[in-house]
């Protein structure tokens, strides 16, 4: 009786770390013939686990949410505080990494009821935690579990992304793990329109599609999903550049710049091509501070950093009060 029970409880975990299994899979991992197999889930079945069946060369057997939570010695009120406490984790940092909590949340939000993940939904919509460290970057607590269910599945998703400069497009993905880090949520994903690794933050992710088609798993380009997203990161702040076109002749910039001249070259004998880079557009826009006074310059660089640093002109002009002594510069 001991080791019926102890298998039903492994049947019952496999169940739960999968979408779907094939029946010879489960019966193997479990040490078992087909036919035990198929008596341990009427067990399930019988204890309130709403196991479904398929028949076929893709069928198998399948976990699905019930009318009413299967005995885990939890009432209903308890599973939907754990379940919003976890959601509050998620978006909160993690002290035990990303797999544990959102492992668990996918298996609460695959549990639930419809009416108990409405409860969830609504009460959590109303949970404010003191001092969030991601208020920055909000992230729908919905999607994150969507998201969350779709990695450990592995199934191809579908949404819309809002890149930076607000350039819009409709990817399509194999998920591979989400990752917290610069104070944001990040998606690491195989990009099938790019036929390469990609990540996106999720805060800018919208319109979840889930379209039941699974696949093998990839292996990642780098030793974890962390690394690979630090990588990414550190990428990306190399790429955030543009170009200043001083009119000062280049020996006259380096004269006046100093170290800070050593990648500048020269356009013509007046104008001189000063590279700037930074990790975020502030620390570039700081970088024309570098520029004298009285010296006619030109931004050229992507469309994000030139509308960043016209906002700021623009912001600043109006900064200055009217009929002041200064306010003649701006003119």
């Amino acid at each position: 009786m001991a080791e019926t029970t102890s298998r039903i409880l492994t049947l019952l975990n496999l169940l739960q770390t999968h979408r779907q299994w094939g029946g010879g899979d489960l019966a193997e991992r479990l040490g078992v013939t087909e036919r035990t197999l198929r008596r341990d889930i009427e067990r399930l079945r019988e204890l309130g686990y709403r196991v479904e069946a398929t028949r076929g060369a893709a069928g198998g057997y399948r976990l699905e949410a019930g009318s009413q939570l299967p005995p885990l010695l939890l009432t209903d009120d308890e599973a939907v505080t754990m379940a919003i406490g976890l959601r509050v984790a998620a978006t909160q940092g993690l002290a035990d990494g990303e797999q544990t909590t959102l492992s668990a949340l996918a298996k609460f939000e695959q549990v639930l009821s419809a009416a108990l993940r409405q409860r969830v939904n609504a009460v959590a919509g109303f949970v404010q935690p003191q001092s969030p460290r991601f208020s920055d970057a909000p992230v729908s607590q919905e999607l994150l579990g969507q998201l969350a269910l779709a990695c450990r599945d592995r199934e191809r998703i579908r949404f819309h992304y809002v890149a930076a400069g607000g350039v819009d497009s409709d990817r399509v993905v194999e998920p591979h793990t989400l990752v917290a880090a610069a104070r944001r949520w990040f998606f690491v994903c195989w990009d099938l329109q790019r036929d390469d690794w990609r990540t996106f933050r999720v805060d800018r992710m919208s319109s979840f599609f889930g379209t039941r088609v699974h696949f093998d798993q990839r292996d990642l380009p780098a030793e974890d999903a962390a690394a690979f997203v630090a990588s990414a990161l550190t990428a990306l702040r190399r790429r955030v550049s543009a170009d200043a076109h001083l009119r000062m002749p280049l020996r006259v910039m380096r004269e006046q710049f100093g170290p800070w001249s050593t990648d500048a070259e020269a356009i013509d004998e007046e104008w001189t091509r000063w590279p700037i880079s930074g990790d975020s557009l502030e620390t570039m826009l700081s970088s024309l501070a570098w520029i004298p006074v009285g010296v006619e310059y030109t931004l050229h660089g992507p469309p994000e950093f030139l509308a960043f640093a016209a906002e700021a002109a623009e912001r600043m002009r109006r900064a200055v009060p009217a009929n002041s002594p200064f306010d003649r510069l701006a003119d």
